[in-house]
């Protein structure tokens, strides 16, 4: 009458242990999200006092040019960086359901099979010489394992496995962010290239005719050999940057290239610098928004929350191990009788774990997860203050630069006015030809220094966008699922338990 009792007593006595185990908190500190004091407003920015912020807006509406947004969707789908970073998504998101399996009870099936034959020679003394020496063996059975998480270490790596994937996943998104902002930044320098080219070869034709112009007067007698001299010089000067823009065009094509997934080649253009406009406000919304919208930040907390739940983990570790193990089968030398009632077998059994010592090795592993989980909020805390400055120096740079197109474009003009006058100087003869040579020369290093801050402005504003954590949406195409859905951000506290 006893072994049904103890039994009974034992069944709930696991029930219990399982209800505790799934009940009680694990220990170690909950995640609670540092304080980090953001800025009241971006540091150059101007009505920064509302939600609205460009990094709302999907890039193929902020960079309104047909060639460029095909590039970026053509990076979207070939970059073999972001390939990487999925193949990493994936792998994490693996390694998260490892570590949730510990929580289970593990179940195998196990089998053998076992068949010898004694020695004649070793049987005893008087044994009759046709007893059987053959002897079989068959088993089968289901063993059961469970490890009791009364104190949360397998709770605390699931959480930070599951946070390492949520990580991995915001770090595939910044990839994602940084490939469309280097698109759309080479392909505006590879524009800016393009008409510092057109401006070399329009200025390389004047510098041809003055050549020939002045050759011409020097057969007629009406020049000197030095005005030609210098009018050929000055060609040269002009002839000699051509082919190093178009050097720099070819670099800038195949960095394209191999940003999009493919081998160097030509790139298609869209529109011309002159006709690509950076908006006169771009809203940037509060500096606060950067901590849920940029993904090296979201990245860097989720990092932060998977040190912290190690270091639960590496807690518990100086609590004790309560495992339970069962098993059941049959056993038998008949295969026929494997499964009968006299062949079948079972075990049942708990066992307990709890360090003594161990030379400080648990201490040690605790200290160093403490450690790490410094290290955490040091690096979460660099990414926000890194995405303030990145912020602010995309918003001055765009603003001072367009400060500077503003007086070269009027010094521009005036170059032009004043490379005509010369010219009529020279031909009345009020004038030597230093004049009009210092008057191209002028001219044409300011167009090339205009072209270049038309570039350089646009390029600020797709590194602005980047800053402000844009860019990582990806176009929907009708009858197919959006692809990379971002993964949301973090709650404050505490963290979702997995």
């Amino acid at each position: 009458m006893s072994r049904p009792s103890s039994f009974r007593v034992g069944s709930l006595g696991v029930a219990g242990l399982l209800l505790w185990s799934i009940g009680c908190a694990p220990v170690g500190p909950d995640y609670k999200r540092p304080d980090l004091l953001p800025p009241v407003q971006h540091r150059w920015a101007e009505n920064t006092q509302t939600a609205a912020t460009l990094a709302d807006t999907p890039w193929w509406q902020v960079f309104d040019d047909d060639a460029l947004q095909a590039l970026i969707r053509d990076a979207v789908a070939h970059n073999l960086d972001l390939r990487v970073a999925l193949a990493r998504v994936q792998e994490s998101r693996a390694l998260a359901g490892v570590a949730k399996s510990f929580l289970y009870p593990e179940i195998n099936l196990t089998g053998g099979y076992t068949g010898n034959q004694a020695s004649r020679n070793s049987q005893p003394p008087g044994a009759q010489p046709d007893t059987d020496r053959t002897f079989n063996n068959s088993s089968v059975g289901v063993s059961v394992f469970w490890e009791a998480d009364l104190f949360g270490r397998l709770r605390r790596n699931n959480e930070a496995a599951f946070n390492r994937y949520l990580a991995t996943e915001e770090g595939r998104r910044a990839v994602l962010v940084t490939v469309v902002s280097d698109v759309a930044t080479s392909y505006f320098l590879l524009r800016q290239l393009d008409l510092q080219l057109d401006i070399a070869k329009q200025t390389l034709a004047i510098n041809d005719q003055t050549v020939s112009y002045y050759t011409t007067r020097l057969g007629g007698g009406v020049s000197n050999k030095l005005e030609l001299d210098q009018a050929q010089a000055n060609r040269s000067i002009t002839a000699a940057s051509i082919p190093e823009i178009e050097r720099q065009i070819a670099l800038v094509e195949h960095a394209i290239s191999v940003l999009v997934g493919r081998a160097p080649g030509a790139v298609i253009r869209g529109r011309s610098l002159t006709e690509t406009h950076v908006p006169p406000t771009v809203p940037v919304g509060m500096p606060a928004m950067l901590l849920q919208r940029r993904p090296d930040v979201v990245e860097a907390e989720r990092f932060l929350m998977a040190a912290n739940a190690d270091v639960g983990a590496a807690k518990a570790l100086f609590y004790p191990t309560i495992s339970l193990t069962g098993a059941l089968g049959g056993l038998s030398g008949d295969f026929g009788k494997l499964l009968a009632g006299d062949s079948i077998i079972w075990s049942v059994g708990a066992g307990l774990f709890q360090p003594l010592y161990n030379h400080g090795r648990n201490k040690r592993n605790y200290e160093a997860a403490q450690a790490r989980f410094d290290q955490a909020i040091a690096q979460y805390q660099q990414a926000a203050l890194n995405s303030y400055r990145e912020v602010a120096d995309s918003l001055v740079t765009i603003q001072k630069l367009a400060q500077v197109r503003t007086e070269q474009t009027t010094g521009v003009v005036a170059l032009e006015d004043a490379a005509k006058l010369s010219r009529s100087r020279y031909d009345t003869g009020l004038a030597n030809y230093l004049e009009v040579l210092i008057a191209d020369q002028q001219l044409f290093q300011l167009q090339l220094q205009l072209a270049k801050t038309r570039g350089d402005e646009l390029q600020a504003f797709a590194q602005l966008y980047r800053s402000l954590g844009g860019g990582w949406q990806a176009e929907a195409t009708p009858g197919q699922p959006v692809p990379f859905t971002p993964v949301p951000a973090p709650p404050p506290v505490p963290v979702p338990k997995p």
